[in-house]
């Protein structure tokens, strides 16, 4: 029997996620308007900008005008992307943002490489010393992040031994630097999810890892990821990371769609009976905004087909 949790938070990676592929430069005032559309939804934690080089991803040029043009909201966390300590910093300086304490992790090594110029040694030497800034900046070691923990064009669809061997080394580490990490988010990067691994792969690490919480970052690249989000909720996975109107893509990962429809996944939550804490109307308001902004038709069905 399914054992779905009575909450589910969501959160919105759309702002960031949605535009940084996008070939024609988004006016920052227009990511400004659809971040405060956003900020009245009922979404709680939302992630507005990337810290990272302008010439790797032109459309988040922008970030610093982003983080200074928010205008906070009781309730809503704005977050921000990083990929490096230095990501972290700039990140740490605006007033207006709350980024989270997490590591990027993957794996397949060659996305790891392509996506943080390091290999899986490289980035698990590093992590001593992101222990030591969080501490400083009194932040909570809050996510390890691991990217294509189904698989991607490089290394193949992985089985769940990989990923979960990822974890286990990052946790050695982390112990060994009298640390440790509040949830485990396996990201579906390139879309080589299905309902079966997904519930492999999140089974065998509550087994072997009852304590930590566990996220998934679900992407639709092949049409699975409404169906890999039920999967994870039949397990009780009660954390997912979405993006409106099923924005987004990867610029390390040729041909990936958007994560899963923020406002989609909130309607099946809803029609589960599980709260989300999301007005749906208002976010399909914001989906339909959204496609206005891009210019095109987006992927999120309930923007069209209305709640019920």
């Amino acid at each position: 029997m399914a054992n779905y949790p009575k909450k589910v938070l969501l959160r919105e990676d759309g702002p960031r996620e949605g535009f940084q592929m996008h070939a024609k430069v988004i006016p920052t005032a227009e990511k400004l308007r659809l971040i405060d559309l956003l900020a009245e939804t009922g979404i709680s934690s939302i992630e507005v900008t990337s810290f990272v080089r302008a010439d790797k991803v032109p459309q988040l040029a922008d970030a610093e005008e982003i983080a200074q043009g928010i205008i906070p909201r009781a309730g809503v966390r704005y977050r921000a992307l990083y990929l490096n300590q230095k990501g972290l910093e700039r990140a740490s300086t605006f007033p207006n943002l709350q980024p989270e304490g997490y590591v990027l992790l993957a794996a397949s090594e060659e996305f790891l490489k392509r996506n943080n110029n390091q290999t899986l040694d490289q980035a698990l030497a590093e992590l001593p010393a992101w222990i030591k800034l969080f501490q400083e900046k009194s932040m909570r070691f809050e996510r390890l992040m691991i990217s294509t923990a189904f698989g991607d064009a490089f290394a193949g669809k992985l089985k769940a031994d990989l990923p979960l061997s990822v974890v286990a080394k990052a946790l050695e580490v982390i112990a060994a630097n009298n640390s440790s990490v509040e949830e485990v988010t396996f990201a579906d990067t390139t879309g080589y999810a299905n309902p079966e691994s997904v519930q492999q792969l999140v089974g065998n690490f509550r087994d072997r890892y009852p304590q930590l919480s566990v996220g998934l970052h679900l992407h639709d690249t092949r049409g699975t990821g409404m169906a890999n989000v039920y999967a994870g909720l039949e397990l009780g996975v009660d954390r997912f990371d979405c993006s409106v109107a099923g924005l987004g893509g990867c610029p390390f990962a040729p041909g990936a769609a958007g994560n899963v429809p923020t406002e989609d996944v909130a309607f099946l939550c809803a029609e589960l009976g599980i709260e989300t804490g999301i007005d749906l109307q208002r976010y399909i308001q914001c989906a339909l905004e959204a496609e206005k902004i891009i210019g095109h038709k987006l992927p999120g069905k309930l923007k069209q087909g209305g709640k019920i």
